[in-house]
C-alpha cells in the first residue's frame, strides 16, 4: 500500500529568502545603529535622551547643551519647550553606548540607566586630586601620578609600605593650608594629605587622611595607619584609604580621619615640624 505524501507546511515570514518580485522586509527595517544616529546631539555628538525637547521645527539637542544655548543650533530658531513623546518612546526601545566607550567601556544601556552607570563607570576620567588648587586637568588613572609630579612638582614622593610624612612650618601657616606627600607601594600610588583649617570661630585644627590613586574597589583591599609620636605620647588612626573618586572633603567634615587641634599638635611638634608615620598594609 502506498503512503500519502506529507503536506507541505506554509513557510513563516522568516523562513527562506523572499520570492522573486516580493520586497525584502528585513532590508527595509532600520537597524539599531541607524535609529541611535537619529538621537545624536548636533553640538556635542552625545545622545539626546528623555526628556526630549524639540524646537518649533522639530530639531533636537541634548539637555546638557540646551542649557548653554539661546537658539536652536540647527535652524537658529527659538528652542521652545515642546516635548517629543514619539522620539522618547523610540529612545526607550533602544540601548545606547556609555559615553566613555572611546576610553574602553563596552556597556550599552537603556536611557533610564545610562546616566547612573556613567556616574560610576570605571572608564570615566579622573580629576586632579591635588588639594588646595583649582586644577582643571582630567585623565586616566595611569596618568594621574605623572600629572601630579609634572604639574605639581613640589610634592614629596617616597616609596615603601612605611614612610615618614614631615609637615614643616605648621605654626606659620594660617587659614586653610595643605601638606601633601605621595607614597608608592604595592605597585600603586597613595596620596597622604594633612590639612590645617580654621572654623568660623577662628579655631584651627588638623586633619590627616590617605587617598588611593585608584577605584573604590581597589581601596577596599588596603588599610593605612597614621601615627604621631611624642615624649610618652602616641596618637594613632587606622582606616581604609579613600579613592580619589570619592575625594576627602566629606571625610574631613565628618571627622572620618585623624583629627587633632593645635594644642595637641604642639605636644608632638619639634622645631615647628610635625612628623607622621604612614603605614600602608594590604588585606
Amino acid at each position: 500500500m502506498s503512503r500519502r505524501p506529507d503536506r507541505a507546511r506554509p513557510a513563516g515570514p522568516s523562513q527562506g529568502p523572499p520570492r522573486q518580485g516580493e520586497p525584502d522586509l528585513s532590508a527595509m527595517t532600520p537597524s539599531s545603529s541607524h535609529l541611535r544616529s537619529l538621537f545624536e546631539c548636533p553640538v556635542c555628538f552625545d545622545y539626546v535622551l528623555p526628556p526630549i525637547l524639540q524646537c518649533q521645527r522639530g530639531h533636537l539637542v541634548c539637555i546638557s547643551c540646551r542649557q548653554k544655548l539661546t537658539s536652536c543650533p540647527t535652524c537658529r530658531g527659538p528652542l521652545g519647550s515642546i516635548r517629543n513623546l514619539a522620539m522618547e518612546k523610540v529612545a526607550d526601545s533602544l540601548s545606547f553606548p556609555c559615553k566613555y566607550a572611546p576610553s574602553g567601556c563596552r556597556i550599552t544601556l537603556p536611557p533610564a540607566g545610562k546616566a547612573d552607570h556613567e556616574e560610576v563607570c570605571d572608564f570615566r576620567p579622573y580629576s586632579c586630586p591635588c588639594p588646595g588648587v583649582l586644577c582643571p586637568w582630567e585623565g586616566s588613572v595611569d596618568a594621574v601620578m605623572p600629572h601630579l609630579m609634572d604639574q605639581h612638582g613640589s610634592l614629596t614622593a617616597l616609596e615603601g609600605e612605611t614612610a615618614i610624612f614631615l609637615a614643616m612650618n605648621i605654626n606659620n601657616e594660617h587659614g586653610t593650608f595643605y601638606w601633601v606627600m605621595m607614597q608608592s607601594c604595592f605597585d600603586l600610588h597613595f596620596m597622604v594629605v594633612l590639612q590645617k583649617q580654621e572654623n568660623h570661630h577662628g579655631e584651627e585644627r588638623f586633619c590627616a587622611i590617605v587617598q588611593l590613586l585608584g577605584t573604590p574597589q581597589q581601596a577596599q583591599n588596603f588599610t593605612y595607619q597614621l601615627e604621631v609620636k611624642g615624649d610618652r605620647r602616641r596618637l594613632t588612626w587606622r582606616a581604609t584609604p579613600r579613592s580619589i573618586r570619592e575625594g576627602i572633603e566629606t571625610a574631613m567634615m565628618s571627622n572620618d580621619c585623624l583629627v587633632f587641634d593645635t594644642n595637641t599638635a604642639q605636644l608632638f611638634a619639634e622645631n615647628n615640624e610635625l612628623s607622621i608615620t604612614v603605614t600602608i598594609a594590604e588585606y
